[in-house]
């Protein structure tokens, strides 16, 4: 839902003291530092960006680069989005489906001519495709040449389109990927032990990803974010029985008689 729903939602509840588990919006960077495996880092920022038609409120729509492979990185990534096959989601060899609706293709589409108002270079995709069964199908999109300052940079676009930041350093690129209201899933692709852990300590993010993509978790354990993209308790595993339970507290002394 979108924090504003969240709001209304979480008002709602409080005059009956209505205990609430929200999961909002989020703006998920992924940093691709220069140690990184580029070929890992390729794939796992292509899945992560147009996974699902990029209707993920995990999806990495944030990719902050290193320009030390910035130029090489950017280049593999067009690659690997216009290779995509777009097509019905149960056809065999669709890598990407449709978007939801007419209405989200039509945001999806004005969020492109956004970007490129802002000055964001549109290296491929953002167009409507045809296809022989009836939906609603766009390219995926990628553009280069973004500041975090872009309306494509601060707003959950829920789309097939991914935005590259390039960055100086890692420093920097932490401090991109922190300057969001959101907070829900952040990666980064990394050799460096060491760095992952700080990026691990230091990102404000509910759910972490080194070296893998920010969309796919395990149902198993926790799951949330920080900021707007999430209000309450975590949900699933052991937080999702915690959010249904009531909890009491009894005292007895001893010597009570049986």
């Amino acid at each position: 839902m979108s924090v504003d729903v969240g709001r209304g939602i979480a008002a709602a509840a409080v005059p009956n003291m209505t205990k609430v588990q929200m999961e909002m919006g989020s703006k998920n960077p992924m940093l691709i530092m220069e140690d990184a495996d580029l070929d890992l880092a390729v794939a796992h920022a292509a899945s992560a960006a147009f996974g699902g038609t990029g209707q993920k409120c995990t999806a990495a729509s944030r990719l902050i680069v290193h320009e030390a492979i910035h130029d090489e990185f950017v280049s593999r990534l067009v690659e690997a989005a216009t290779a995509l096959q777009v097509g019905h989601a149960l056809e065999d060899g669709t890598q990407i489906g449709p978007v939801v609706s007419a209405a989200q293709l039509a945001q999806n589409l004005k969020y492109i001519e956004t970007g490129q108002a802002e000055g964001a270079e549109l290296l491929c995709g953002g167009e409507q495709l045809e296809r022989a069964t009836e939906g609603y199908f766009m390219a995926p999109a990628v553009f280069a040449a973004t500041h975090n300052d872009m309306v494509v940079n601060r707003e959950e676009m829920f789309a097939p389109i991914t935005c590259v930041l390039k960055t100086s350093g890692y420093d920097e690129a932490l401090a991109i990927a922190n300057d969001s209201p959101f907070g829900l899933t952040a990666g980064i692709m990394t050799r460096s032990l060491s760095r992952a852990n700080h990026f691990r300590a230091n990102m404000g993010a509910g759910t972490l990803m080194v070296n893998l993509p920010t969309a796919g978790t395990d149902y198993h354990v926790p799951f949330g974010g920080r900021g707007a993209s999430s209000f309450g308790s975590r949900e699933q595993g052991q937080y999702a029985a915690e959010f249904y339970t009531t909890v009491k507290t009894s005292y007895v002394a001893r010597g009570v008689p049986e």
